[in-house]
């Protein structure tokens, strides 16, 4: 099998680590890794295959010879840096939103939309943590009963904004059993025993821009017709990320069969055996690849309605798995030589 040279561009971050370990362990044929990060973090470096890696610094000149680069750096530092991976020779993986709403970028979950790798210009965007697990979830009730609106309400973990979130969360459960004061820097409420209906900035239309990411990038990667009306939420949960959906299609369906379908469907897991107690929750997702559901039920207050729990892991399919997988599919689809 050929190998390729993958650079990680965040390499130091939380989801940098996690998509190096991700390679690892899924066994892409990696011939040399290149973690890129910041200047400040040059000379660190991070553990793969055995071996310790130096990191260097992100910028012009780092990825020549580099067949695909996976970005986890921000927005910011993917619009300056993504189109000069893509003139030196990479394809570019990228996890930030800076190119998701792009119409030249494909927007891509591999077990939804695979083929739209096939017109890709360089640039392929990874889709928002919530809406992939969505969408794995949604994608074979859709080719078997045609969605037409969605409700999701999401329990979201702290490790999705960052390690300064996951320190915080810590901290104030220390200064909580200390009998200390709790105090909050990243999030704008304390977020230890509590849940914050506000995840990104809020926007004029009442909803935040994390919500609003649900909606549009539902609609370029699953259908434009879809309508989807979306509640986030962050939790005081380390990691893996919670959905509530509720499903409106077209055509009519029994719980059985759906449950039946999701069974046989790629990257999905089925817990749902109320009578047992077996649902899925964030523990159970922590380090998994796989997309979970539980609690299916008909909604009898509507037309062929369906509610279900969808439970994944952020930094695993929410983020470096679903980049890493992209660039296996650009592999078995002959995109990347």
């Amino acid at each position: 099998m050929k190998e390729y040279t993958v650079a990680v561009v965040g390499a130091m971050g939380a989801v940098g680590h996690e998509m190096i370990k991700t390679l690892e362990q899924r066994g892409f044929p990696v011939s040399r890794l290149v973690p890129l990060d910041v200047a400040a973090n040059v000379g660190k470096s991070v553990r793969f295959k055995g071996a310790d890696v130096a990191v260097a610094e992100a910028k012009e000149g780092a990825f020549t010879g580099v067949d695909v680069a996976i970005f986890s750096a921000g927005g910011d530092a993917s619009l300056v840096l993504a189109p000069i991976a893509v003139a030196e020779g990479a394809i570019v993986v990228d996890n930030s939103s800076a190119w998701r709403m792009d119409p030249g970028v494909p927007l891509v979950v591999p077990e939804v939309n695979p083929e739209a790798l096939d017109a890709h210009k360089g640039i392929i965007a990874n889709p928002n943590c919530s809406t992939i697990q969505m969408l794995v979830a949604l994608k074979p009730i859709h080719d078997a009963y045609k969605v037409q609106r969605v409700v999701v309400s999401t329990y979201q973990a702290v490790s999705g904004t960052g390690g300064k979130a996951i320190a915080e969360l810590t901290n104030q459960a220390k200064a909580f059993v200390a009998g200390n004061p709790v105090e909050a820097k990243v999030y704008p409420r304390q977020i230890l025993f509590n849940a914050l209906p506000h995840i990104d900035v809020f926007l004029d239309n009442g909803y935040t821009k994390e919500e609003m990411k649900m909606v549009n990038e539902t609609k370029k990667i699953l259908d434009p017709a879809i309508e989807v009306s979306p509640t986030a939420v962050r939790v005081a949960v380390y990691r893996g990320h919670s959905e509530s959906i509720n499903v409106q299609t077209e055509k009519p369906f029994t719980v059985a069969a759906v449950r039946e379908l999701l069974e046989r469907s790629p990257g999905i897991k089925v817990m749902d055996d109320p009578s047992k107690l077996v649902y899925p929750t964030a523990l159970d997702a922590d380090g998994r690849d796989e997309t979970f559901v539980g609690r299916l039920r008909a909604d009898p207050t509507v037309p062929n309605g369906l509610n279900l729990w969808v439970v994944s892991d952020n930094l695993r399919k929410g983020a470096a798995l679903n980049a890493v997988q992209i660039a296996e599919t650009l592999i078995a689809r002959k995109l990347l030589r």
